[in-house]
């Protein structure tokens, strides 16, 4: 099933996801485009087949679990949420909460979430942790007095980077950054700083100091570890990150990639780059770059045949 995404229009987004990825809004500006959703704030919509417009929540509320996988079955609900990100601007500086915080103070999932940088302006750079451990009384100063970002660690990046976020790191994206984020399924953020910006209404964007102060890791993040590629018939399969929640992997295509969605987990697929065509069974999907699909559990072996380059999403 392909998919439709919600799109966001947050004051720090561009025009690359409308111009690049075929992402469509009646907004200006197109921050965030949410590739797989089902969470309240914005639900994919599928576009072809038998269930063509129907919501994603709808269709797993009529195929029932089943669909999810055993491992996705065994989340309160659903476990993922995918997005590509475009920073035109500097976004806040940030911090999420983990699974028991957030379910005790906000009723949701915290988010652990992992990027992957599918593009970047040179010289673009993004904020990963503190440059080294301070207290939780440095923390609230240097927010009081605007020097938090002589105390954060500053990463140049560059395109097929990875970046695995764990709760509780603080983090912003740098402008001229275009992200995969594949992540909990959460919208709890903690803003902690956001250069003096206002919103729509012409007021200071809302920080929430207090709370970001109880669920920050106030030192250096820790990067996952890089795993070396594997070759297989059609593609070459690289793990970007893996975790309780989510497995990335990122699919170099030069020919037919042989998968299997198997009883385990749904497959979901995110073309970053290039033209594929997608068969399963008697059924075939056309994807240009910026196609997003779903894979039901227990579909078994499909084939990706193209060029390009897709991140592969199970848990």
């Amino acid at each position: 099933m392909q998919l439709i995404a919600p799109c966001k229009d947050y004051l720090w987004g561009g025009t690359r996801l409308r111009e690049e990825f075929g992402k469509t809004s009646d907004k200006e500006k197109i921050a965030e485009s949410w590739e797989l959703s089902c969470h309240k704030d914005g639900v994919s919509r599928i576009a072809n087949g038998k269930y063509a417009g129907m919501l994603l929540t709808e269709y797993l509320e009529h195929a029932g679990k089943a669909v999810l996988g055993t491992r996705g079955a065994a989340f309160r609900y659903f476990p993922v949420l995918i997005k590509l990100i475009d920073a035109k601007d500097n976004l806040s500086v940030q911090v999420h909460p983990d699974n028991e915080y957030a379910l005790r103070v906000e009723g949701e999932y915290g988010k652990t979430e992992m990027w992957y940088i599918v593009d970047c302006e040179p010289g673009a750079k993004l904020i990963y942790g503190f440059a080294q451990e301070i207290t939780k009384e440095e923390f609230r100063r240097r927010i009081a007095d605007n020097t938090l970002l002589e105390a954060v660690h500053q990463v140049p990046v560059h395109k097929g980077d990875v970046f695995f976020i764990a709760a509780g790191t603080l983090h912003a994206i740098g402008a001229g950054i275009l992200i995969a984020e594949i992540q909990q399924n959460s919208n709890t953020t903690y803003r902690v700083y956001d250069y003096g910006r206002v919103g729509a209404d012409g007021k200071p964007r809302a920080l929430h100091i207090d709370k970001a102060a109880e669920v920050t890791r106030l030192a250096p993040a820790k990067p996952y570890p890089a795993s070396p590629p594997r070759e297989h018939a059609g593609y070459t399969e690289t793990l970007l990150a893996g975790c309780e929640y989510f497995t990335a992997r990122r699919l170099d295509l030069h020919g037919a990639a042989k998968l299997d969605a198997d009883q385990a987990s749904f497959h979901h697929i995110l073309l970053t780059e290039g033209h594929a065509v997608l068969t399963a069974g008697e059924d075939t999907l056309t994807l240009e770059k910026g196609a997003s699909v779903f894979l039901p559990a227990g579909l078994g072996t499909y084939t990706l045949d193209g060029t390009g380059q897709a991140i592969l999403t199970t848990v």
